[in-house]
């Protein structure tokens, strides 16, 4: 991929981005996530390897059917209450469609399936767009609907992301579904805190974002792949017991 293709990609990657954090109506947040995901399928595909290939489709679809639930759902607010406007979501039914369609695209519980096999079919530097930056559109909308989201399905989803980031990590070699298993844990306690406080789910956020991208950087810098790559890369044996 040139380079020029590959500065537009990133530049549209950052633009649906900021569209969708700074609009307050449903069509421009719903055009800024179809932006975004429509930026990441050629990087994601870009090394033309079929577990690339596969990868980047289960991204389009996962995506492309929480696109058209969040557009559904504001359809569905919009005839009930004639708002188009973020802030205005006051259907109940909507609530908890935009609640399940957000869930799915920050990969939570129980539509979590995405994003294990999506990182282990892409390159590290792939992954950590995956796991930081394209959480922000997603967490944007969800910070800014927070006290009007269904609070029983954000905590229920939440509650088994923890679980099922704790639990599916634990019998993996690959570093990759580690990280996407130790993603949906992280992403479940966000879920879960979001009900209560939206600015302690900010904290949290940004938290996440500063400890996953040095980690990711320096599995990339070492060529780390696995678990057993660790004791091999690391300068002194301190991480072999952990293996």
């Amino acid at each position: 991929m040139s380079p020029m293709i590959t500065s537009i990609l990133i530049l549209s990657l950052a633009t649906g981005t900021i569209i969708t954090m700074a609009s307050f109506h449903w069509l421009l947040a719903w055009m800024g996530l179809e932006l975004n995901t429509l930026a990441i399928l050629p990087i994601i595909s870009k090394s033309h390897h079929p577990r690339a290939t596969e990868a980047s489709t289960k991204y389009f679809l996962t995506q492309a059917a929480a696109s058209a639930l969040i557009l559904f759902s504001s359809v569905m607010n919009a005839q009930a209450t004639g708002q188009w406007g973020i802030l205005q979501l006051e259907d109940p039914l909507a609530q908890t469609l935009l609640t399940m369609a957000l869930a799915m695209k920050l990969g939570l519980a129980p539509a979590h399936f995405w994003l294990p096999e999506v990182l282990q079919g892409t390159s590290f530097k792939t992954g950590l767009i995956i796991i930081t930056w394209q959480k922000l559109a997603p967490m944007a909308l969800l910070l800014l609907t927070w006290n009007q989201a269904s609070m029983l399905t954000l905590t229920m989803m939440g509650s088994l992301s923890v679980i099922v980031g704790g639990l599916g990590g634990l019998n993996q070699t690959q570093l990759r579904k580690i990280i996407a298993f130790s993603s949906i844990a992280h992403l479940g306690w966000m879920a879960t805190i979001i009900t209560k406080s939206n600015k302690l789910a900010l904290l949290n956020l940004t938290m996440y974002i500063l400890i996953s991208t040095p980690m990711m950087l320096s599995l990339i810098f070492s060529s780390t792949k696995t678990t057993q790559d660790l004791t091999t890369s690391a300068p002194s044996p301190i991480l072999a017991p952990l293996t």
